[in-house]
């Protein structure tokens, strides 16, 4: 992220954490193991860590934030005093004066030079303008304070999206993994059962239905590898590299997932913390400071000016001189509008109605924050149990099928049985890694709601 609460040194501090980053990203890609000389491995840490930095929608979300911290510098540029400097020169024609109409005429020169002019400098300073410069400058930070907020939620946004991508990613490597290894079993399924007929134990429509399962899951394969790329370009334009890069995933979807009770404050504070509340709130400040601006307008403002110039010829005097003069001034302006009394009534009732506005906004957001929170922690805890009953199913889908399959080979059992035993063990492995790597969504859902991520 490039926000932090120091402006002057938040965008250097941004800079050398990217380079860090980057330096980091770039070294792990150094010392991976390619697999195919573009095959890369990445945690997901990695992942999301390197996404929040690189990916050109957070790029684009900090390039906004310092253009509102220039506007914020011009608002307290604007309280300096306005300095002018001046200059001109004229050179008139001769003078045509006319009587009776435009019948007579004579024509002589201008008096008492034709030559004219002027070099000065004058400057104005507002002392008082019923604070609208004050009004201006808390508009203008917490414009800055939006794009930063809407920086922060960018960069989370582009994390969660990471770590959604990167979790398919391994849930499709490990389903590859048990599809290949399904491959390998039907194989051996079909050259046991080729062998079987062989010896006339079996009919031709056990050796056919293997057959087909084998292609079944030929097809599996081939549709898991297309997934498998289209994700890996999908993780590629999040981190923002070449789409020739392969992702390998370090982690694995059994890594481990925190407890349940370590989430309860993540969830508790996300009503304040989450990025749309935080940003409802800020807004609720700049409508108050724009508010500020207009009732300003219904006071009198005051300021001091002052000028010096250089002038030629002197006009000062009667007739006028053919000589250069020089002469300043200081001064105080007042100035108020009356107009303003009845221009800014209803300005003002519908800035106060906006003001009620954004904070009913505010307490909506809050509450579907808060709800929306609560929602996923249960779902999270659901997820861990699914983890703990998936892994029963696992081992007893294995046992079951080494079962069935040591039946089906001594004639005690039908291939239907056989079948729906592999079918049983290959879903409660699948469902185990879906069962993990949804509980890990979840997590990182958690986190970007709770604006933690």
């Amino acid at each position: 992220m490039c926000s932090t609460k120091n402006i002057g040194s938040k965008c250097r501090s941004s800079i050398t954490a990217f380079r860090l980053i980057v330096l980091i990203f770039m070294t792990a890609i150094a010392q991976a193991q390619p697999v195919d000389g573009n095959t890369y491995k990445l945690t997901l840490a990695e992942a999301v860590q390197f996404a929040k930095t690189q990916n050109k929608l957070v790029q684009a979300a900090c390039m906004e934030e310092s253009a509102a911290e220039e506007d914020r510098k011009d608002a307290y540029n604007a309280a300096l005093p306005a300095i002018t400097a001046n200059g001109s020169y004229q050179r008139f024609t001769d003078l045509t004066l006319f009587t009776h109409g435009l019948s007579h005429s004579t024509t002589g020169p201008r008096k008492p030079t034709p030559n004219g002019a002027t070099l000065g400098v004058d400057a104005l300073f507002n002392i008082y303008s019923g604070g609208k410069q004050r009004a201006l400058q808390s508009e203008q930070r917490s414009k800055l304070q939006l794009a930063r907020l809407n920086a922060m939620d960018q960069s989370g946004n582009v994390a969660l999206q990471t770590a959604h991508q990167y979790l398919e990613l391994l849930r499709l490597n490990d389903l590859q993994k048990l599809i290949l290894d399904q491959l390998n079993r039907a194989q051996t399924r079909l050259n046991n059962i080729n062998t079987l007929y062989k010896n006339q134990k079996v009919t031709k429509s056990d050796v056919l239905r293997a057959e087909v399962l084998l292609s079944n899951v030929q097809l599996s394969l081939q549709e898991n590898e297309n997934d498998l790329t289209i994700t890996n370009q999908k993780l590629d334009v999040l981190l923002n590299v070449p789409d020739t890069v392969q992702i390998s995933p370090v982690d694995s979807a059994a890594m481990p997932k925190p407890a349940v009770s370590a989430l309860l404050p993540f969830v508790e504070a996300a009503g304040v913390t989450n990025y749309s509340v935080q940003k409802a709130t800020e807004s609720i400040e700049l409508q108050k400071a724009r508010l500020k601006g207009i009732e300003s307008s219904n006071k009198p403002s005051i300021g001091f000016y002052t000028a010096y110039g250089l002038n030629y010829p002197n006009y000062l005097f009667f007739p006028p001189v053919n000589q250069a003069y020089a002469i300043g001034f200081v001064g105080l302006k007042a100035q108020y509008s009356i107009s303003s009394l009845y221009h800014n009534k209803s300005k003002l009732a519908a800035g106060k109605l906006r003001v009620k506005e954004l904070e009913v906004q505010q307490q909506a957001y809050n509450d579907n924050v808060r709800t929306e929170a609560h929602s996923w922690y249960i779902k999270y805890a659901e997820a861990l149990t699914r983890i703990e009953v998936n892994e029963r199913s696992v081992e007893q889908a294995q046992v079951n099928y080494r079962i069935v399959n040591t039946k089906y080979l001594n004639q005690l059992s039908l291939l239907t049985d056989l079948l729906d035993a592999d079918n049983l063990y290959q879903e409660s492995r699948f469902n185990l890694i879906k069962a993990q790597t949804n509980a890990l969504n979840i997590y990182y859902s958690i986190l970007y709601i709770s604006g933690n991520l």
